[in-house]
């Protein structure tokens, strides 16, 4: 059966601003030295999935962008570009309806974008066993991440105490899909050893995943079937525009997952991290001996636990803990390190206030 990637690329990365933006979000930019995050993305997968075999969704903002820089083993062909976002479920059906439509039923994987994992032949060997689960049983194939501190930045996922295959991996039943917690549940979350955090990672037969569309989303299937036969036609674009529209705005999770009693999980255990807010860098950079991440010129006194990020100007610091200042070539940011989640909420007000052209 082949195996196809399917990368979601769309996202803004509101949680990174101001160095992420809507037409240059952090999936596009080298944070951790070696390529683009999108490029990581691929690469990480080669060998157990074809790199040619790579589906991109991504949006009409970043498209542009996205073709000059992106690693040259995905066909131009296999870009899908949204005219607005609609979350993941649409952008998850209009994949699996072009990989249906042009190979038959494959199996597919899905990738965030913007993940940094740092043991990739583990990584590798545990994607390996999971497509293998996924061809031979039909199930939807989930790879929860063993959680290593209580955090209440990711959301996380509730699985059976007893594997229900055992070979050649523990594969479990998945109980529920958890919201990102307080640090309370957080913390109980993981004293529990019943819960793993939610990559976002799923592998599924593409006529197995578009069944359960039918079933448990049958108007957002029945709007975008018809969007299908222009795939790839002089009129893609107006019948994207015309039908894209109308599309509901859900999850994926939301949509079927938590619905659906066929969700099975692997645990993985590679060194994985979602770069979603800057608290995140330290996945990628280590802390000084005085607990700060730098990536700036920079001079600092008595600064302590802090994330200093610069792109040209000196930043300069005196008697600071817990502090993010990310400093861009027209935005500087300042907050606590435990409000690193909020960020977001800023872009939030740019927006409410008129000013995009610092989104």
């Amino acid at each position: 059966m082949n195996k196809f990637a399917t990368i979601l690329a769309g996202g803004g990365g509101t949680r990174f601003w101001p160095l992420s933006r809507q037409e240059l979000p952090k999936q596009l930019i080298n944070i951790s030295g070696n390529d683009i995050m999108l490029n990581d993305t691929i690469e990480r997968f080669n060998g157990v999935i074809p790199m040619e075999n790579t589906i991109v969704v991504t949006n009409r903002s970043q498209a542009v962008l996205l073709e000059s820089i992106m690693h040259t083993s995905v066909q131009p062909g296999n870009i899908l570009v949204e005219p607005v976002a609609k979350n993941t479920a649409a952008s998850i059906l209009l994949a699996a309806l072009f990989i249906e439509k042009t190979h038959g039923d494959s199996l597919m994987i899905v990738f965030p974008s913007d993940h940094h994992i740092t043991e990739e032949d583990k990584f590798r060997k545990t994607l390996d066993e999971a497509c293998n689960i996924a061809m031979e049983t039909g199930k939807i194939v989930t790879i929860g991440i063993k959680p290593t501190f209580a955090s209440t930045g990711y959301g996380y996922i509730s699985c059976g105490s007893e594997p229900i295959i055992s070979k050649p991996c523990n594969v479990f039943e998945v109980a529920e899909f958890v919201e990102k917690p307080n640090f309370i549940k957080a913390k109980s979350y993981l004293e529990s050893g019943h819960y793993l955090w939610n990559s976002g990672m799923f592998i599924w037969r593409t006529s197995i995943i578009i069944d359960n569309f039918k079933r448990f989303l049958p108007r957002l299937y029945k709007t975008m079937l018809p969007l299908i036969e222009y795939l790839g036609t002089d009129r893609e674009e107006e019948m994207m525009n015309e039908i894209y529209p109308l599309l509901q705005n859900i999850s994926i999770d939301y949509g079927i997952l938590e619905r659906c009693d066929e969700v099975v999980v692997i645990s993985g255990d590679f060194g994985w991290n979602d770069i979603g807010s800057w608290d995140a860098l330290g996945a990628i950079f280590p802390p000084d001996e005085h607990g700060n991440i730098v990536k700036a010129s920079y001079l600092g006194i008595e600064t302590r636990n802090s994330i200093i990020y610069g792109e040209k100007r000196l930043i300069t610091t005196i008697g600071i803990d817990g502090l993010i200042i990310a400093d861009t070539k027209d935005a500087l940011l300042i907050c606590a390190k435990d409000k690193a989640q909020e960020v977001k909420e800023i872009v939030k007000m740019l927006n409410e206030k008129g000013m995009q052209a610092y989104t």
